[in-house]
This record gives structure tokens, C-alpha cells and sequence, in this order.
């Protein structure tokens, strides 16, 4: 059963909520402030965060930041963002901070399990056994067994999605990969809307692979691996 955390200061929405979720197999546990969710985070093990924009303390979204700077071992665990409006803005300023998806309000809780199952399940499945131990480029070398990246010999620290985002690109080097097929990828569902969280996730995961200019950008087709392979281990 995998374990939720609830950061939503609307306390009449986690009963309803954690009874739902209980059908697809997750367990919720629900604080109303920040301080409480760090509390939580330090002294249990959680599989996801679902994460509300509007909180008492600081606001959702630095939050996530600071969850994403931390060093702790739930540093790199997925969020989910919940936004009150929806609005693109929202949307943007939470994927650039490091959440890996995000729901509007009011939301279906079964479009809720679902992106949940979707997060969880790149994490469960991802690499598959078959795949080969390391892919390395010209200063870059990723262990897919243990999920390491390293630049120039140096460990990189990305989410989830950052690194489920670079494999997608390193398993086939060289070839261009749509926004929609990249997003059909990560999701596991058909892309609808928003082509533009592919952008920002491709921002993040640029910057973090620095000096590397590792993925290349094709005007109006998407966006591949332009390293060198050095070969599979």
C-alpha cells in the first residue's frame, strides 16, 4: 500500500479524500501547515506528496522548493501540486520548482488516483530489468539501476521526472521525440493539454546537465540527445 501525505489547509478534505483513495490501494495522511508536513516527512516514510498551492507558514510553492533543496532523504519524493485556479502561471512556477504533476481545483478524485498511479508506477517500473546497467556519453553516464546521474564525474540531483525525462532521451540518442510523445511517456496517458510543462521540464533538466549542452531543440518537432554515446555497459 503506498503511503500519502495531504498538505492542504481545508481540513474537511481529507476524510472524504483519504476513504477514496483507500480503493486503489493508498493510504492518506492529512496536516493543514507546513511545519506540521516537515514533522511528518522527518519521522515516517511516504511514497507522495500531494501538495496544496495555498498554506498558512509559506505558500505551496516554496515549499516544494525548499523540499527539493533540502538534502533529506524525502528530498526527491513525487509531488503533486494541487493550484486553486489552475491558471497557467500556477502551473509553470510548480513544474519549475520541481513538482512532477499538478491538479486544479476543484479536482475529480479519480483523476487524482489516477496521476498518482502514474507517478508511482515510473518509479516502480522504471528501468526495466532488461535494461543495461549504464548509458554513457561524452561527460555524461547514467546508472539506471540505481538512478544516478553524473556530469563530468560529478552526482546531479533531478526528481523523478527530470530523470524519467533524460532516460526517455538517453535510451535513444540522436532521435526526436514530439512534446505529445514525451508526455504520453510520462504520463501514461494521452497528452491533452499543456505541451508547455514538456518545455519547462526540458529548462530544469538543461540547467542541472550544465556545462553539457546535452539535449537539442528541433523548431516545431521536439527534442533529442545530442552527446556522443561512449557505449553500454
Amino acid at each position: 500500500m503506498a503511503r500519502l501525505l495531504l498538505l492542504d489547509d481545508d481540513e474537511a478534505l481529507a476524510g472524504p479524500l483519504a476513504q477514496y483513495l483507500a480503493r486503489f490501494d493508498f493510504q492518506l495522511e492529512a496536516v493543514t501547515r507546513p511545519s506540521e508536513a516537515l514533522r511528518r516527512l522527518a519521522e515516517q516514510r511516504f511514497d507522495a506528496l500531494i501538495l496544496d498551492g495555498m498554506l498558512p507558514e509559506m505558500d505551496g510553492f516554496e515549499f516544494c522548493r525548499r523540499l527539493r533543496a533540502s538534502g533529506e532523504s524525502w528530498q526527491h519524493m513525487p509531488v503533486l501540486m494541487l493550484t486553486a485556479r489552475g491558471d497557467l502561471t500556477d502551473r509553470v512556477v510548480g513544474l519549475e520548482l520541481g513538482a512532477d504533476d499538478y491538479l486544479p481545483k476543484p479536482f475529480e478524485p479519480r483523476e487524482l488516483a489516477a496521476r498518482l498511479q502514474t507517478v508511482l508506477r515510473r518509479l516502480r517500473f522504471a528501468p526495466a530489468p532488461s535494461a543495461p546497467g549504464r548509458l554513457s556519453f561524452e561527460g555524461l553516464e547514467l546508472d539506471t539501476v540505481r538512478r544516478v546521474v553524473q556530469v563530468r564525474g560529478q552526482v546531479v540531483e533531478l526528481t523523478s521526472t527530470e530523470y524519467e525525462l533524460l532516460l526517455m532521451l538517453a535510451r535513444e540518442p540522436g532521435r526526436v521525440l514530439s512534446r505529445d510523445e514525451i508526455l504520453n511517456q510520462l504520463r501514461g496517458q494521452e497528452a491533452e493539454l499543456y505541451t508547455r510543462a514538456v518545455d519547462i521540464l526540458v529548462s530544469r533538466l538543461r540547467r542541472k546537465l550544465e556545462p553539457l549542452e546535452a539535449v537539442k531543440t528541433l523548431r516545431n518537432a521536439g527534442y533529442c540527445l545530442a552527446l556522443p554515446a561512449l557505449g553500454a555497459a
